[in-house]
């Protein structure tokens, strides 16, 4: 097993960044940040929840995120609220009742710190085979899915004449979501998770010429972003996940300034 702390934040971040591509890629196409807010937040949560009743943190963030996840769906489809409204009151109303059930809730010793901003270096090998498995899981369904996924965004009307759902395809892409912010709130946080996803993507979107080409440069623009903010985080001493989205926002804008050059 992996000894080095440092290797360790590595192989978690990497694992991450891979998942967190194609997801990105579908969030910023459907222009759905504030939808992995909403999502991102729910997860402290089923942290406080599962912390309360001695459950696996995991579990409770899967719970919960998931039972979010659907409720937006559904409330966004049914509701008589624009979307962007109903996202900005299940988000932070999500992240509201999350740190008053960690304040109240028996049995609850939350550190805000580590749970909102992530806390990367201290990942363990469990941890990050739990991340790995999460992760494979992630990318199975969405190459399973990827055409119909891929044709729901490009047009809902191509994807139903083909014989797709978009209920299915809503639930195929907010569940493996939720599922995402299961597994990598360890590496920046329920604050910085939105962010680990448009980043990296939005960035890649300006070299890229092609949905699978975007997806691949979203991957190795996260894995940069990764070791450089892990590196970052060691030589100014400073928390690693917010070390990790500067160094994706560095990469974004020196990459729109290329593209502009």
């Amino acid at each position: 097993m992996i000894d080095d702390f440092l290797l360790r934040a590595l192989i978690a971040g990497i694992i991450i960044a891979v998942a967190a591509a194609p997801l990105g890629c579908l969030v910023v196409w459907r222009r759905m940040a504030y939808f992995g807010d909403a999502t991102g937040h729910a997860a402290l949560l089923g942290i406080a929840l599962a912390m309360s009743f001695s459950m696996p943190l995991m579990l409770g963030v899967i719970v919960i995120t998931t039972a979010m996840a659907l409720t937006v769906t559904f409330a966004t489809r049914h509701g008589t609220y624009a979307a962007d409204t109903i996202l900005g009151v299940f988000s932070h109303s999500a992240l509201a009742i999350g740190l008053v059930a960690a304040a109240v809730l028996p049995g609850v010793r939350l550190n805000l710190m580590d749970t909102l901003l992530g806390n990367i270096l201290t990942v363990s090998n469990s941890e990050i085979l739990m991340m790995a498995a999460g992760a494979a899981g992630i990318l199975l369904v969405i190459a399973f899915f990827w055409r119909p996924l891929l044709n729901a965004t490009l047009s809902p009307e191509l994807l139903v004449a083909e014989g797709g759902s978009i209920l299915r395809d809503r639930l195929v892409f907010t569940l493996t979501l939720a599922f995402f912010v299961a597994i990598s709130m360890k590496l920046v946080g329920i604050l910085l998770i939105t962010a680990m996803l448009i980043l990296p993507a939005a960035a890649a979107a300006a070299i890229s010429r092609s949905p699978e080409r975007m997806v691949v440069f979203t991957a190795i623009i996260g894995i940069m972003s990764v070791t450089g903010g892990i590196w970052l985080s060691w030589q100014a001493d400073i928390q690693a996940g917010p070390a990790i989205i500067v160094t994706a926002s560095f990469l974004f804008v020196l990459l729109n300034l290329f593209r502009r050059k």
